[in-house]
Formats: structure tokens, C-alpha cells, sequence
């Protein structure tokens, strides 16, 4: 089953996400944290994907407090309209949304999140400060500008070499600061690389690998 549904955080902001069920009991539930571009077509198929895979999988839209229902187009107009967004918003109370999606899939068992782009910031800070079993960070646009927190759960990461966003050097100094965080860096993967919609980002190889590490990091965490 997948569909829209409307959740109410604890501040009386009330925000939708895309839920999409598992056919029989889930292993656990996800969180998955969107890109600039809002719930689109691309992060609905993220979840339809992973609920294939046995997880109960949510997408909140986290721009629901500026403009509801909000989705991009992956050009020029977006990809500035995204960063402005982004720019503005209060991770104190994304993190209020991540709390009200994780009290959500809470039934489903243990809960984890993943984030693409600006959701993989988000993915590193909840990891950070929500109670979340696991955390799996997609080429997170801005998360080493928030090195100095301390993760309370797993944390994998993956981003590609050739990442403007997320450059090399910004990741080797991420990983100064936590050896116990995980990075997979795939050779030719540009930002934005598990996107299959964005042919010019798209690399095939890299998508098929982190998927399958996410996957294997989840059942061993999740279930």
C-alpha cells in the first residue's frame, strides 16, 4: 500500500509524508529524508523500493513548515529555489518531524533513516539527536559543517570522488573527527549519483553498490 498521510508534530506543525507498506510484516521501519527537490517521483521510488524489501518506509516532507506539498524541477530554478530553502531551515525542528516520523514507524520495530542530499544532513544530525537505531547518509550537502556532533547510533555514508558538494578534502576531514563512522567513496560518482531520473549524475555501478551496502547495514541493524 503507498499513499500520502498527514503527521502532527508535538508544536501543532502538521506536515505530509509519503508511506509506502511492505506486503507482510515489516523488518523495521525507515525514514527517508528527501533531496532539495522535495517528495518527488524519484524519492517516492526510493521508498516503494526499500518497502519491497520488507521495510514499512516514510517520506516526510520537511519544507511542509515554509510551503506544503512542495516538489522541484532538476533545473536552474530548482536547484536555487532548493538551496535557498535549505539556507533557512531550522534543523531544530526538522528534527521535531523526524521525532513525530520515527513516533510513527515506531510500531514496525526498530527505526532507521536514510538521507540524499539535503536528507543526508538531515540523516547525520538525527543520528545525532533523535533516538534512531541507524543512519545512512547520501552525499549530505552540508552534514560536515556539523563534524562537531557526536552520532548516538551507526552511521554509514556514501559519497562519490568526484562530489563538488561534498569534496574530498571536507570528507577527509569528517573523518578526522570520527573513525567510527563509515564512508564509501565510489571512483567517477558525481552528487546526486543514485538518482536515476538525472541521467547527467547517474552512475549505475555506484547506485548498485551503495544500495546493496545499505541493505546489508540495515539488516544488521534493523532487521
Amino acid at each position: 500500500m503507498k499513499n500520502f498521510v498527514n503527521l502532527k508534530a508535538p508544536d501543532g506543525h502538521v506536515f505530509s509524508a509519503y508511506l509506502a507498506e511492505p506486503k507482510g510484516p515489516p523488518r523495521g521501519g525507515l525514514i527517508i529524508a528527501m533531496e532539495m527537490y522535495g517528495v518527488n517521483a524519484y524519492l517516492r521510488n526510493v521508498c516503494d523500493t526499500y518497502a519491497a524489501e520488507g521495510y514499512l518506509a516514510l517520506a516526510p516532507a520537511f519544507f511542509d513548515r515554509h510551503e506544503r506539498d512542495l516538489t522541484l524541477p532538476y533545473d536552474e530554478f530548482g536547484s536555487q529555489r532548493g538551496k535557498k530553502l535549505s539556507a533557512i531551515v531550522d534543523h531544530n525542528k526538522t528534527m521535531v518531524d523526524v521525532e513525530t516520523a520515527v513516533e510513527k514507524l515506531s510500531n514496525s520495530g526498530k527505526v532507521a533513516l536514510i538521507g540524499f542530499c539535503f536528507g543526508g544532513t538531515v540523516a547525520w544530525l538525527a543520528a545525532c539527536r533523535c533516538k534512531l537505531d541507524g543512519a545512512i547518509a547520501y552525499y549530505g550537502s552540508n552534514m560536515c559543517d556539523y563534524s562537531n556532533e557526536l552520532p548516538e547510533c551507526p552511521v554509514l555514508c556514501h559519497v562519490g570522488d568526484l562530489d563538488t558538494a561534498v569534496p574530498p578534502n571536507a570528507v577527509s576531514a569528517f573523518q578526522a573527527k570520527h573513525f567510527d563512522v563509515h564512508w564509501n567513496i565510489y571512483p567517477g560518482a558525481q552528487h546526486g549519483f543514485d538518482n536515476e531520473t538525472r541521467p547527467a549524475r547517474y552512475h549505475a555501478g555506484a547506485t548498485k553498490l551503495a544500495r546493496s551496502r545499505s541493505l546489508t547495514f540495515l539488516k544488521e541493524i534493523v532487521g
